[in-house]
């Protein structure tokens, strides 16, 4: 037999298993990580890959994947991981990853920066915004050739949130499973605690317009095993965690349709009467900015060249491109 006439007996075997064998479906699923520039998003990935290795910053788009095995001699199940580099400054490249194909098995990692508040608004509108206009797309689309897929990715997500919840019509859940993550907690520990109380009332009421879950995460263990737990939900279905930590004194850890708009309380301001706002969403956010003015900051002044940067190098590749460039 030659080695093409081995593999097609293989795929035949996979595809039409005898008695012997009970046909095991691999389960795949995606997960794009995006966020504020150095805001820990590969530390969280390699992390949750349980890889030793020192974070390097991402170029643009980035792709590894993890794998996972649900029982003895079953196939593993496989979790494709994009990373999105350069904060917001090349947003048009989440069209690559997000497709019509992928996207039943698709979800998002918001990981936002805390100890970066005046950025942590623009940062999470954009990203989130122009994400879900990207998704609009292809439902549009789909909603012609499959509105069957559409309909089940639709219910699946207004599942997070129970018919009997008191905020079941106040809500806007994002389309595919998000998850909010706000990183640097060692830092953001450090703020004044009314400043802390600010940040984690919006990302808590943020988290449950969106029916995302949300954990604080930092340099300990603890925390970043809370994070690996959410990922693992959404990469390998493994259990949803029902504790739930809502003290703003302590790292939040509020999974999906476990917080309500009661318990959230208004957004903290004293001239709340005099702000005029269309949505929930945009008087929050006229309260936040009142405290942490977004800065006029610009992802794009800082992507330097990686042609310059040392872990790209490539000896051949650069010896012709100096003898070009002379």
């Amino acid at each position: 037999d030659t080695l093409w006439d081995l593999a097609i007996a293989e795929v035949e075997k996979r595809e039409n298993p005898g008695d012997d064998g009970k046909h095991v479906e691999v389960c795949e699923k995606s997960i794009l990580f995006m966020g504020n520039k150095n805001g820990g998003k590969t530390t969280i990935i390699l992390r949750f890959l349980e890889r030793e290795e020192i974070p390097k910053p991402t170029l643009a788009l980035e792709y590894t994947f993890g794998r996972r095995t649900r029982r003895h001699n079953t196939p593993k199940d496989i979790v494709h991981l994009w990373e999105l580099g350069g904060g917001t400054s090349l947003l048009e490249l989440i069209r690559i990853p997000i497709t019509s194909n992928n996207l039943s098995s698709f979800a998002v990692v918001l990981v936002l920066d805390l100890s970066k508040p005046n950025e942590l608004w623009t940062t999470m509108e954009k990203l989130l915004q122009v994400t879900r206009n990207h998704l609009n797309k292809i439902f549009a689309r789909l909603e012609k050739s499959n509105p069957k897929v559409v309909a089940e990715i639709k219910q699946k997500m207004q599942n997070n949130l129970q018919r009997d919840h008191p905020d079941y019509e106040l809500v806007d859940p994002f389309p595919i499973p998000l998850v909010i993550i706000g990183s640097k907690y060692d830092i953001f520990h450090e703020f004044d605690s009314e400043i802390r109380k600010i940040i984690s009332k919006t990302l808590r009421f943020v988290s449950h317009y969106y029916g995302a879950s949300l954990v604080f995460t930092g340099k300990s263990e603890a925390l970043l095993l809370k994070a690996r737990a959410l990922i693992n939900h959404l990469a390998f279905g493994y259990d949803k965690s029902k504790s739930v930590s809502v003290d703003h004194n302590k790292p939040l850890f509020i999974p999906a349709g476990l917080d309500s708009l009661s318990q959230i309380g208004p957004p903290p301001a004293s001239d709340i009467g005099k702000m005029r706002a269309n949505t929930p969403l945009e008087l929050w956010k006229k309260v936040f900015e009142k405290t942490f003015p977004p800065k006029s900051f610009c992802d794009l002044q800082d992507t330097r060249d990686p042609a310059q940067d040392s872990q790209y190098a490539e000896y051949e590749v650069d010896v012709m491109r100096a003898q070009k460039n002379q």
